[in-house]
């Protein structure tokens, strides 16, 4: 085991197998996450900043320091969007110190500052006169879920600035919560999970065990019938079972992978091995058995929940940005704690699908819900109207529930944060791009490497040292699960590196000193598990760590007949050009039933191209499906 450095990115766990890198450490420098990190600096967050100021959600803040009776805008947890958006600009600061950004930043905290209670309690919806009680709602109030993105926002300010007013904010807000909350206090449970890994990252940050403690006891006390009944079940709250007790996610999927996060850190801090086992179990089933193709986890919309085993439907997939984000937050830390390159698997194959099917090309329209079939083309949102959050079929400018835009913004701010990490003896890259890293292990050691790939597109990633060690360093390679092979060059020699899940060249590295990683990246197909019968007889194509899909702006018509030619293999002449052979199509002549009746050819075979299923939607209104039948 590590200790971890104080300023680390967005978990710094005390003690794990592999340690994050301090903030700072890695750089990204061009390519698809240096390109997307711009525009999420340079559009997003003003998008983000410019609706909320609009439809008056920061502006509940100044209605609360007022004093005076005001109109609450939005729904009861509006506050975190605020403080998701803060999270994203402290990140974005601390990797650029734009000036006009501090500005800006500075403005919406004391905002947020001068609304809160003498007490610490802080939250625009609750607690006035003319408001509903403090506490009175813990079902759907989402109090300790609002506060959870503050005391997180404050973490990524003090881990890029050192300190500032949030961070006093997010401390009073703390200690009033361990009053109410803590040994002795109120024994309950927020709906939503979320302030479990906030107290704990907070804790870390300033050193105060009481906010671990406090974490702890809401891990504890969840799955004992403590939230109100509702019609979906209590285990829509993860309140029928004991976290530890679970073989499975279950419930609503971003509450329930927030709690898994939190779980995993507390276990972290409280040495609990036995929660952690149970994390681990639990992701290893839900992937097993409640996981889309693109990494993307809950299958109802009615409660945007997980579905029973194997229930997976691509046209009814809910799929919540949001909830790509919450596994990638339990897989990063399960990663640190194990050092096992699946978890890194699951985060590449989520991060480039799940998590980047939702913004639009130009950062300014998101998906909510991501479907892997789109039956009908939908229409344009209008780009100054609010959305409901999962109706619409295009991406739209924000929504009435409008938590994935900006959760997408800080995670976006931070993504440099899951790609590498280091040991007492070594430095591991897991994701792969364009970046440099300068490190220092901590016997003093110097490791710094200039990292250029063409990835997600190409296959090859060369890694080239721009420091001497001085002494034997390991630095230690993820070769993706998808790989059907791999070639190690290095100054010494070349040699396959197939079979295995990492690979790692030890050596006293010299600047100059080049190791380049190779592993062939063409379009192959993907047979679903015949479990899932909503896509038996079907395959997808996939290329790389990226799923791909069907539009009908490419088909010419709908995708709903199409049918591929039995045993052709995908043609792969780019990643921009990756067609497949499409059988004669067939359609029956009407009847009373869309069942029987004779069948005529009204088309040739032919190829038809895919695109990239995360780049879908952006040419216009269309219908798309991931997974394509048989004949």
């Amino acid at each position: 085991m590590t200790t971890t450095s104080p300023q680390s990115g967005p978990v710094a766990p005390s003690t794990s197998v592999l340690r994050p890198l301090p903030h700072g450490a890695l750089r990204l420098t061009g390519g698809y996450w240096g390109g997307w990190q711009e525009r999420n600096g340079a559009v997003v967050l003003r998008h983000c900043e410019d609706w909320i100021e609009r439809i008056g959600w920061a502006g509940n803040f100044d209605g609360a320091a007022s004093g005076a009776e005001f109109a609450h805008a939005g729904i009861e947890f509006v506050d975190s969007e605020v403080y998701k958006l803060l999270e994203a600009m402290a990140w974005e600061l601390g990797r650029t110190g734009d000036p006009e950004l501090a500005a800006r930043y500075e403005r919406l905290v004391e905002r947020v500052a001068a609304a809160q209670d003498d007490d610490g309690y802080l939250h625009t919806a609750f607690g006035r006169p003319w408001q509903r009680p403090r506490w009175s709602d813990l079902e759907w109030g989402h109090e300790l879920y609002c506060m959870g993105h503050l005391l997180q926002a404050a973490v990524a300010r003090l881990r890029t600035a050192g300190s500032g007013r949030l961070v006093d904010v997010a401390v009073r807000v703390a200690d009033h919560l361990v009053e109410v909350f803590g040994d002795g206090g109120r024994e309950a449970v927020c709906g939503h999970p979320e302030i479990e890994p906030a107290l704990v990252e907070l804790g870390r940050a300033v050193g105060d065990p009481r906010y671990v403690r406090l974490a702890q006891l809401f891990v504890d006390r969840r799955g004992h019938g403590r939230l109100g009944p509702i019609a979906f079940g209590p285990e829509y709250f993860q309140d029928d079972l004991p976290v530890r007790e679970a073989e499975v996610w279950r419930g609503h999927a971003v509450r329930a992978m927030y709690l898994a996060a939190g779980a995993v850190d507390v276990a972290v801090e409280t040495c609990d091995a036995e929660l952690v086992a149970a994390v681990e179990r639990q992701w290893t089933n839900t992937v097993a058995r409640r996981t889309y193709l693109t990494g993307a986890m809950g299958s109802h919309h009615q409660d945007e929940a997980f579905g029973a085993d194997f229930e997976l439907p691509p046209d009814r997939e809910y799929g919540e940005t949001c909830a790509a984000i919450a596994s990638n937050m339990v897989s990063w830390r399960l990663l640190l704690q194990t050092g096992e390159s699946k978890y890194a698997d699951l985060m590449e194959r989520t991060l480039h699908n799940a998590v980047m099917v939702a913004p639009r090309q130009d950062g300014r329209a998101f998906f909510y819900a991501n479907t892997l079939h789109q039956r009908v083309e939908g229409s344009v949102p209008p780009e100054d109207d609010l959305s409901a959050r999962a109706l619409s079929s295009l991406r739209a400018p924000w929504f009435e529930v409008s938590c994935c835009p900006t959760n997408l913004a800080r995670t976006l701010a931070s993504v440099e944060s899951v790609f590498a990490t280091t040991t007492d003896t070594g430095l591991q890259l897991h994701q792969y791009g364009d970046y440099d890293v300068d490190v220092t292990l901590p016997g003093g050691t110097p490791v710094g490497f200039r990292v250029r790939s063409d990835w997600p597109s190409g296959g090859t990633v060369t890694i080239e040292a721009t420091a001497d060690t001085g002494t034997c360093v390991a630095l230690r390679l993820r070769v993706p699960a998808w790989a059907s092979d791999a070639v190690l060059e290095t100054p010494e020699d070349t040699r396959r590196a197939s079979g295995t899940d990492t690979v790692t060249v030890e050596r006293v590295f010299a600047v100059g000193d080049r190791v380049t990683l190779t592993v062939p990246v063409t379009a192959r197909l993907t047979t679903p598990d015949p479990r899932i019968d909503a896509v038996r007889g079907t395959v997808a194509v996939e290329r790389g760590p990226l799923v791909y899909a069907l539009e009908s702006v490419d088909l010419g018509r709908d995708v709903g007949d199409v049918v591929l030619q039995p045993g052709a293999e995908p043609l792969d002449d780019g990643p921009d050009d990756v067609r497949v052979r499409v059988a004669p199509r067939t359609v029956r002549t009407a009847g009373v039933l869309p069942y029987g009746g004779p069948e005529v050819t009204t088309e040739e075979a032919g190829t038809v191209r895919l695109v990239p299923y995360a780049t879908w939607g952006n040419r216009g209104p269309s219908t798309m499906r991931v997974f394509l039948p048989v004949g």
